[in-house]
């Protein structure tokens, strides 16, 4: 419906072989888990193979068409990829001093929310321009696998990672068992045996 599953999942296939591969070269590749032990990468020969091995099998590159067609989903990503600090239809009015422009204010409900503001043609340009992201910025945020402590678990699922092991502070332990109140005599813990209020209670304002 939008792209060619097939072709993706072969160009997704090469790509992600040839990163690994590069690793490999520049002794950067690491195994967790039970490749430690069983991929033999120590050996050129051991590592060759299983990329052969690997670049035989078809590689599934999951795609469903999305409810409102793929014309929603490139008008989305445009709003992020494509588009400016602001459209050229909220302009207002120029001239050498000012700059006028519509914007929405959210504390405002119903269909009064757009409001015009006007601004210095200094003080415009330096709003502007904190939406010009620095270099090496990207507008779509790519997270990875461990995009999310809730996918930890999974992550260490697919690389047959055992999580590690819980550390217990004795120190913490000694005080949550201990009694908050001991006394001074026999050094027993002292327990709360009833609360005494007192006979006269304060009243609130008058409202």
């Amino acid at each position: 419906f939008f792209l060619p599953v097939r072709v993706l999942s072969r160009l997704f296939r090469r790509l992600y072989m040839q990163g690994v591969r590069e690793l490999y070269e520049s002794t950067q590749l690491l195994c967790f888990g039970e490749l430690t032990q069983t991929s033999g990468f120590e050996h050129a020969g051991h590592f060759m193979a299983w990329c052969k091995q690997q670049q035989s099998m078809e590689w599934v590159v999951y795609a469903k068409p999305p409810f409102a067609g793929p014309q929603a989903v490139l008008k989305y990503l445009s709003r992020y990829t494509h588009r400016v600090a602001i459209a050229n239809r909220r302009l207002q009015s120029i001239d050498e001093t000012h700059v006028s422009f519509t914007y929405k204010d959210y504390r405002r409900k119903g269909n009064n929310m757009h409001r015009t503001m006007q601004l210095t043609c200094d003080e415009f340009m330096r709003r502007f321009l904190l939406h010009v992201l620095p270099t090496g910025f990207h507008r779509i945020r790519h997270y990875g696998l461990l995009a999310s402590k809730a996918k930890l678990n999974m992550a260490r699922q697919a690389l047959h990672v055992a999580p590690p092991p819980e550390i217990k502070n004795p120190a913490n332990e000694s005080k949550a068992d201990s009694a908050p109140f001991v006394c001074r005599q026999c050094q027993s813990p002292m327990k709360v045996s009833g609360l005494r209020l007192p006979a006269y209670l304060p009243r609130a304002p008058p409202k």
